[in-house]
């Protein structure tokens, strides 16, 4: 799809679909009712005006929305209606009851947000929950959202880098050095290679996108008490010490390894800016504790900036009138204000 190049400024962001039998319709709608009077974003959606259709006729909350041609028309329409950049073919969806059928447009909406944000028409892109169960049924051959949109950024050449995952909220950031992998399997996937890769990623970024000159660096330990001079584990002598030594020489700044049960209370977070943990639980239990509703997903490591809501499709509320829009409200949020700071640092 081709659209007119935008000659403001400013950019719109662009939100994907995600899976339209889950909360993503109804989450966009509420956004956009939510924060279309303090216009400190502008943003549409990649979807199909039937499905707001839909919900129009579920709920009491109706909103008002209207298709537009190219991403710049945003701006005139999103104070009266939210903008929708429809997809190119129908979607059909009833809530809380996914179907591979969508597939093609689920996948549809995520690349051409990707080539939006390429081609400098948004200024950033925030993804709605999908359910990958349902993709892999429709042919996507990716673990998830990062993978896949990594591999768009590529453009059939090498990364320069790689995507990282980060979990963020106005109390905490924590970056999982290990992501969807059984427990078992995390120990063997510590090497002082991949955290020095991970660490020296999460520190150019937070310069770029969150405006840090010197990021501080908090890492977790991997077994209780970080070892405890290796009686309960050599993890931490044997990779990750090594590796924050060598870190430190390159002029980064970063500590550890610390006992993880001491690394996320309130004294102890005044201290770091992002805390590095070892393995999935480890990082995002302690932020989803903190803050679940307002928790932000965004992608370290890509050529462009990327958000999403920290939950999932959520089918069992899907279509209720139950659903929580606020963290999407903060990962639109976050998206403007990393796309700002990356603008001030050119």
């Amino acid at each position: 799809m081709t659209f007119k190049t935008s000659q403001r400024n400013e950019l719109p962001i662009a939100i994907t679909m995600g899976d339209p039998a889950g909360i993503s319709t109804e989450i966009s709608a509420l956004s956009w009712r939510e924060t279309r009077k303090e216009r400190r974003s502008t943003f549409f959606v990649l979807s199909r005006a039937s499905l707001f259709e839909k919900y129009n006729s579920s709920t009491s909350q109706k909103i008002a929305f209207e298709i537009i041609q190219s991403p710049e028309e945003a701006f005139a329409v999103f104070p009266r209606a939210l903008p929708i950049l429809e997809l190119p073919k129908q979607v059909v969806a009833i809530p809380g009851q996914p179907d591979p059928a969508n597939g093609e447009m689920i996948i549809k909406s995520i690349s051409i947000a990707v080539d939006l944000v390429q081609s400098k028409q948004v200024s950033s892109l925030v993804t709605t929950p999908i359910n990958k169960h349902v993709l892999y049924q429709a042919g996507f051959e990716f673990p998830g959202h990062t993978e896949y949109l990594a591999k768009l950024a590529m453009q059939g050449n090498e990364p320069a880098s790689r995507p990282v995952m980060m979990l963020v909220s106005s109390q905490l950031r924590t970056v999982p050095l290990t992501i969807h992998v059984p427990l078992a399997d995390v120990p063997k996937m510590i090497t002082k290679q991949i955290i020095e890769e991970t660490a020296h990623i999460i520190s150019a970024d937070m310069k770029k996108y969150f405006g840090l000159s010197s990021p501080h660096i908090a890492v977790a330990g991997l077994n209780p008490h970080a070892g405890e001079s290796g009686s309960m584990g050599k993890t931490e002598i044997e990779i990750i010490e090594p590796a924050i030594c060598e870190l430190k020489t390159q002029g980064l700044n970063i500590s550890g390894p610390h006992p993880a049960d001491t690394l996320f209370h309130a004294k102890a977070r005044k201290n770091y800016d992002v805390v590095l943990g070892m393995y999935h639980d480890q990082a995002l239990i302690p932020i989803k504790t903190l803050g679940f509703d307002e928790g932000v997903n965004t992608t370290l490591g890509l050529p462009f900036v990327r958000t999403s809501p920290d939950h999932g499709t959520a089918y069992d509320i899907a279509g209720k009138g139950l659903a929580n829009p606020q963290s999407l409200m903060e990962a639109i949020k976050l998206a403007q204000s990393m796309s700002a700071n990356l603008q001030g640092a050119r």
